[in-house]
C-alpha cells in the first residue's frame, strides 16, 4: 500500500463507516484510487461458469451498491466484480447507524436491509458500462414485496442484458424472513422463475447463487441438490454470519451480518462442505475473510474456482485486489501449479 492511500485510510476511519464508504465511492469516480488494471498471468487466466477472468480474484457485491463506480473498478485489479443488490423498487434500508467497524477484530458488522436506487436506476447504469471487465449483480428482493420470488427474476428481466453474470441474493440476515428462501422447494421454486428470465434474455448469462454461512448439514446438503438439479451455474459461498463468537470490538453485539476475519474458519468450511457434495457438477466461488493472498488460496484449495474480497478493503485499501492477485500467481508458482484451476480442491480435506 502507498503511503497515500495509507493516510487516506487513516483519514476515513475517523469518520462514521456509513460516511467514509460514500466518500470512497466518489474517490473512485474522482479517480483518486489506484488503477492498475487486471494483474493477470498464464497462471491466474481461468474460466469459471463460462465467464473468461484474466485472474479469480474479484470484488463482491455490496462495495458498489448502485453500480455508481463501474469503470474505475474494473481497472483496480479485480479479476471480476459484482456489483448490488438491486431490488425493482428503490429501497432505503434499515434506519441508521447501519454499518459498524469492528477494527480490532479486522471486521463489520452490517444491517443494510438492500438499500439501493431501485432497478431502473441502477440499469441505466449498467448499460454505460465499460466494454472491458466481467462485471455481475446482486439480485435482491423488495422488504414489502407481495412475492419476493418474482423480484429476482424481475431485476434480472430488466438488467440482464447489460451483464455478464447475476447472483441471486437469498442469504442477506438483514430482510426479515429472506433466508427462509433457501429452504429446498422455496429455493428449487425461485431459481425455476430466474432461470426462465435468464433463458428469454437475448443472451443467457449464467446465474449464481449466494448462501449463507450458518446453514447446518442437512441445509448444505439441500443447497447441494438444487444446486444440481435447478441449472444454475456457480454457488457463492458465503455471506455474512449471525454469528459472534470470538469477538472483542466494543460493537461486537449490534444487530446484523458480520464479516471480515472473524468469518473466515467457518465460511471456508462450509465451503469444503459444499464442495465435497458438489464434486464438480458447480463451481464455488469462496468469499469471507480473505484478506491475503494466503487466504485467497486457503479458498481455492478448499474447493474455490474464485474468490471475491469486500470487508477487507476497509483495512487494507482497494490496492489489495492487485496485491491477493500477484501474491496468488507467486503462491501458485511456488507449487509448481501452471494454473490455478490445477489447484482447485487440492486442500479439500484439510477443512472437513
Amino acid at each position: 500500500m502507498k503511503l497515500s492511500e495509507k493516510l487516506a485510510l487513516g483519514l476515513m476511519h475517523r469518520l462514521d463507516p456509513e460516511t467514509a464508504h460514500g466518500l470512497s465511492i466518489k474517490a473512485l469516480r474522482a479517480g483518486l484510487t489506484p488503477r492498475p488494471g487486471p494483474v493477470t498471468s498464464p497462471r491466474l487466466r481461468t474460466d469459471v461458469a463460462g465467464l473468461s477472468l484474466p485472474n479469480p480474484v474479484g470484488l463482491a457485491a455490496g462495495f458498489d451498491k448502485n453500480a455508481e463506480a463501474l469503470a474505475p473498478l474494473s481497472e483496480a485489479g479485480f479479476g471480476f466484480i459484482e456489483v448490488g443488490a438491486a431490488t425493482p423498487r428503490p429501497q432505503p434500508g434499515n434506519p441508521k447507524p447501519r454499518l459498524f467497524r469492528l477494527s480490532e477484530d479486522r471486521a463489520a458488522i452490517n444491517r443494510f436491509g438492500f438499500n439501493n436506487e431501485g432497478m431502473d436506476a441502477i440499469g441505466k447504469r449498467l448499460a454505460q458500462r465499460p466494454k472491458s471487465g466481467v462485471i455481475g449483480l446482486n439480485l435482491g428482493a423488495n422488504k414489502d414485496s407481495e412475492d419476493r420470488a418474482q423480484d429476482f427474476a424481475r431485476v434480472l428481466s430488466h438488467c440482464g442484458a447489460h451483464l455478464d453474470f447475476a447472483t441471486v441474493n437469498v442469504s442477506s440476515p438483514n430482510t426479515e424472513k429472506l433466508r427462509d428462501l433457501q429452504g429446498k422447494d422455496a429455493l428449487a421454486a425461485l431459481l425455476a422463475g430466474v432461470i426462465d428470465a435468464r433463458e428469454a434474455l437475448q443472451r443467457p448469462i449464467p446465474v449464481f447463487l449466494k448462501i449463507a454461512p450458518d446453514l447446518d448439514i442437512s441445509g448444505l446438503d439441500d443447497i447441494a441438490e438444487v444446486a444440481r438439479d435447478s441449472g444454475i451455474d456457480a454457488v457463492i459461498a458465503t455471506n455474512t454470519t449471525l454469528s459472534r463468537d470470538g469477538l472483542k470490538s466494543a460493537h461486537r453485539d449490534e444487530m446484523g451480518g458480520l464479516s471480515g476475519a472473524p468469518l473466515f474458519e467457518r465460511s471456508t468450511r462450509v465451503l469444503a462442505q459444499l464442495s465435497q457434495r458438489l464434486d464438480g457438477a458447480v463451481p464455488i466461488i469462496g468469499v469471507g475473510g480473505i484478506s491475503t493472498a494466503e487466504g485467497a488460496y486457503a479458498k481455492i484449495r478448499a474447493g474455490a474456482s474464485a474468490v471475491q474480497l469486500y470487508t477487507a478493503l476497509v483495512y487494507g485499501g482497494l490496492s489489495l485486489a492487485s496485491e491477493v492477485a500477484s501474491g496468488l500467481d507467486a503462491l501458485l508458482a511456488r507449487d509448481g501449479f501452471s494454473n490455478v484451476a490445477e489447484a482447485v480442491g487440492t486442500g479439500h480435506a484439510d477443512w472437513l
